[in-house]
């Protein structure tokens, strides 16, 4: 129960890295579009920025570990990026927005790559329940998603006039604010339960097939099919998460059925985790990463094919209850496949290839939408690259 405790607690790392340094600026694009007379393109470019941004981080993790414990990082990447959502609402440029968002995007990578890698670490330690432990981890991003949901609309209805949407990225910080200081309670517990002597040792059997697990090296060639996978899933996913909120508004849908829609999506992402916690501890290979891109192409094109309120909400529903998964797939993967000392190497290489994704998406999905069928075509383009993202991952064999 302690250890459900802390991969709980510690999900408020993924609630600051995504569910509210990226994700609470879908909610957030429509007010600034409008008030800032930005393209969807421009729009786009906002979390493009950010997803450059988590690349850079992305790439830089692996040599701070060399410097830093995971929870010293986890911890610094929480009070940078509460620090540059608040800047975000001192500017009305787009040059200093877009770079507010880099620096971002910097610092959530050094959060969520992080905290994957001690979510990992809490599953080796009940290896039964390891795939919800994860889960819970990453479904923590729904956390961030429901509290914006509700927290943006409401400053936003209350905040003072010319540019409200300022008075929202200063509501989000303080949130960010809060949950780092919770988090400090479990990097303090993971680095007490590292430094714990093992109580028992392993069955000779179980000793024999650890040594073969712990002369492997993470080498990109051996995950190839599912890393070329993952970087489909950034492309296709985060159109989805960039616009949706967009679409939805140029379809008439009202403000409070907005909110509810959203809300409703980060409810079904905190309960993922239990809905798919079976299919990772199972999954060796592929299987799990390309199953759950093809449900998240569907519950992406749905928009796309009707505007019927029924259809959007299926929409969210299907898509909360997925794409936290997705993440949490590869990082399972890499725990089947390698010893723990290589966790972190192929943690931050599905990281670099999924920021490479989301660079990509944001900008494409907003230049379909200013050209002829808007943004309904956008998500096509979308569930395409994460059916693509689902062969590519279906070549995914276990490790020897």
């Amino acid at each position: 129960m302690r250890l459900l405790w802390l991969a709980l607690v510690l999900s408020l790392g993924a609630a600051v890295s995504l569910g509210i340094t990226r994700f609470a600026y879908a909610l957030l694009l429509p007010p600034m579009r409008a008030d800032l007379g930005w393209s969807y393109t421009l729009a786009g470019a906002m979390n493009t920025f950010n997803a450059l941004g988590y690349l850079l981080g992305a790439l830089a993790t692996p040599l701070l570990l060399r410097r830093l414990a995971p929870g010293a990082l986890l911890l610094g990447g929480a009070v940078l990026a509460t620090l540059f959502m608040g800047l975000c609402g001192f500017f009305l440029d787009a040059a200093p927005l877009l770079l507010q968002r880099l620096l971002a995007g910097v610092a959530s990578a050094f959060m969520f790559i992080t905290g994957g890698l001690m979510a990992a670490r809490l599953g080796g330690l009940d290896a039964p329940r390891s795939g919800l432990l994860l889960g819970l981890y990453y479904g923590g991003t729904g956390w961030g998603i429901s509290l914006s949901a509700l927290l943006v609309p409401a400053v936003l209805q209350a905040a003072p006039a010319p540019h409200g949407w300022t008075w929202a990225w200063w509501a989000l910080a303080l949130a960010c604010a809060a949950a780092t200081a919770l988090l400090a309670w479990p990097v303090r517990a993971l680095r007490r339960l590292d430094a714990a002597p093992a109580a028992t040792a392993p069955h000779p059997a179980a000793a024999a097939a650890d040594r073969a697990v712990a002369a492997r090296v993470f080498r990109l060639r051996d995950f190839a099919p599912a890393l070329a996978g993952y970087a489909m899933f950034g492309v296709g996913y985060i159109g989805y998460m960039t616009f949706v909120v967009a679409l939805l508004r140029a379809q008439g849908v009202s403000a409070g059925a907005v909110t509810l829609f959203y809300a409703l999506l980060g409810l079904a992402v905190l309960l993922s985790s239990r809905i798919w916690a079976g299919l990772l501890d199972r999954s060796r290979g592929g299987e799990a990463l390309a199953r759950l891109n093809a449900l998240l192409g569907v519950a992406t094109v749905l928009p796309a094919l009707s505007s019927a309120w029924p259809v959007a909400l299926a929409s969210g529903l299907l898509f909360g209850g997925v794409f936290l998964s997705v993440v949490a797939s590869t990082t399972a993967l890499v725990r089947h496949n390698l010893p723990p000392a290589q966790w972190a190497a192929g943690i931050s290489a599905f990281t670099i290839v999924f920021a490479a994704g989301q660079i990509v998406g944001p900008t494409v999905v907003g230049l379909i939408a200013d050209g002829p069928g808007g943004l309904a075509r956008g998500l096509v383009f979308s569930a395409a690259a994460l059916w693509l993202g689902a062969l590519l991952a279906l070549r995914q064999k276990p490790l020897a």
